[in-house]
């Protein structure tokens, strides 16, 4: 994938419900949105750019050299929010994939970022994302902690079949973590975005089923390390005392 290709959209908004604010949260003397940015174009692999409804996450990102663009604030989903930077971003159509990337991932590694392309060398791949292997009781029972259930096609690489909060699949054997990370080829996404959501999206509450119930490629990387999400206010803790030690 060549840098002209890709751009990386990382949606931003304000209104969450634990931990209200948190893109713009103090995490190691920047907010948690500059974390991100920095990441992902430490990554090289092309344009990054955030999508957000609050002109307060784009002051911020602006003012650390970052771009940033404002979408509508009613977006039901961030596949949704980054269809629309697309759009305005490249109305030409030339961004071939796009990457999104939570704006709550202050710790992801940019190798992290970039393993997520691979699979999209395969034509057949409409969606990419990323895994690691369960190594805890507690993450294969908990339901936060989303399972991705796959079929091999190369060492390190798999084919989704099903995305899951319960603990499987059954038996001896590896499970996955699924992390939020995807890349798009751009007929994907636009694809994506026009479907309405699935019975097993809803009943999930997984958006990528919604994918997968209408036929289309989701592969996986599986990478050695969970990037630590913050939804709480002791995930923004950890993720002060991780990157304080950077």
């Amino acid at each position: 994938m060549t840098e002209t290709r890709t751009l990386v959209l990382i949606p931003a908004r304000m209104a969450a419900t634990r931990l209200p604010g948190k893109p713009l949260l103090e995490i190691a003397g920047l907010p948690m949105i500059v974390h991100v940015l920095r990441s992902a174009e430490a990554a090289k692999i092309g344009r990054v750019a955030v999508a957000t409804d609050t002109p307060e996450i784009a002051a911020a990102v602006r003012s650390h050299g970052g771009e940033a663009v404002l979408t509508e604030a009613d977006h039901p989903s961030g596949s949704d929010r980054i269809h629309e930077a697309l759009g305005r971003l490249d109305p030409e159509g030339r961004t071939e994939i796009v990457v999104n990337l939570q704006g709550d991932f202050p710790t992801i590694r940019p190798d992290n970022i970039r393993s997520v392309l691979g699979p999209l060398a395969d034509p057949a791949v409409d969606i990419a994302t990323l895994a690691a292997e369960i190594h805890t009781e507690e993450e294969a029972t908990n339901p936060n902690v989303v399972k991705v259930i796959g079929s091999a096609v190369s060492p390190g690489r798999m084919r989704a079949l099903y995305f899951t909060r319960a603990t499987a699949p059954w038996g001896d054997g590896p499970r996955y973590h699924h992390i939020g990370l995807y890349a798009y080829r751009r007929t994907a996404l636009e694809r994506f975005v026009g479907l309405a959501p699935s019975n097993l999206e809803r009943r999930e509450k997984l958006e990528q089923l919604r994918a997968i119930e209408a036929g289309m490629r989701i592969d996986v990387t599986v990478v050695d390390t969970v990037p630590r999400g913050v939804d709480t206010p002791a995930d923004l803790e950890t993720a002060r005392r991780i990157l304080a030690k950077t």
